[in-house]
C-alpha cells in the first residue's frame, strides 16, 4: 500500500501545481516542517483536488442559500461527527480506529474540513477585487 505522500506525488503528476513545487522546496531546506505539518500539506493538496472534482458535479451549491445555509451545512457535519463519537466518550482517535466504513467518521471529518476551506476561501475572495488584491 502506498504511503499518502507517494500517492499524492503520483496524483499530482497529472495536475502539476506551483504550490506543490514550493512545498517540495520547503521540504528540501534544512529546517524542514515536522511530519505532522508535512501531512497537513499533503491533505490540503488532496482537499484541493477533491474540491475541484466536487465543483464539477455540484458547482457552488454549498453556498446557494447564503451564509446561514453554509453555516447549517457545517453544523450538520459537526452534528453527525458528534453523534458518531459519543459512544466512544468523544475519543475521536479511538472512534475512527473502530469505524472501518469508507463513509464513516474519517469521511465526515474530510467533508467538514473541505467545507471549512470553502467558507474561508469565499470570505478571502470577498475581501479582494478578484485578482487577489485587496478591495
Amino acid at each position: 500500500m502506498k504511503r499518502h505522500e507517494e500517492y499524492m506525488k503520483d496524483k499530482m503528476k497529472d495536475q502539476p501545481s506551483k504550490v506543490l513545487q514550493q512545498l517540495e522546496e520547503l521540504y528540501e531546506m534544512e529546517d524542514q516542517p515536522s511530519k505532522i505539518i508535512r501531512q497537513v500539506d499533503m491533505l490540503a493538496s488532496l482537499d484541493t483536488l477533491k474540491l475541484n472534482e466536487a465543483e464539477k458535479s455540484y458547482g457552488d451549491s454549498w453556498k446557494q442559500r447564503g451564509g446561514v445555509g453554509a453555516f447549517m451545512m457545517l453544523a450538520r457535519k459537526w452534528d453527525r461527527l458528534e453523534k458518531q463519537v459519543t459512544e466512544y466518550h468523544y475519543d475521536v482517535f479511538h472512534a475512527i480506529e473502530q469505524d472501518a466504513r469508507e463513509e464513516g467518521i474519517i469521511d465526515d471529518i474530510r467533508d467538514l474540513r473541505r467545507y471549512l476551506f470553502l467558507v474561508e476561501a469565499e470570505i478571502a475572495l470577498r475581501k479582494t477585487d478578484g485578482s487577489g488584491k485587496p478591495k
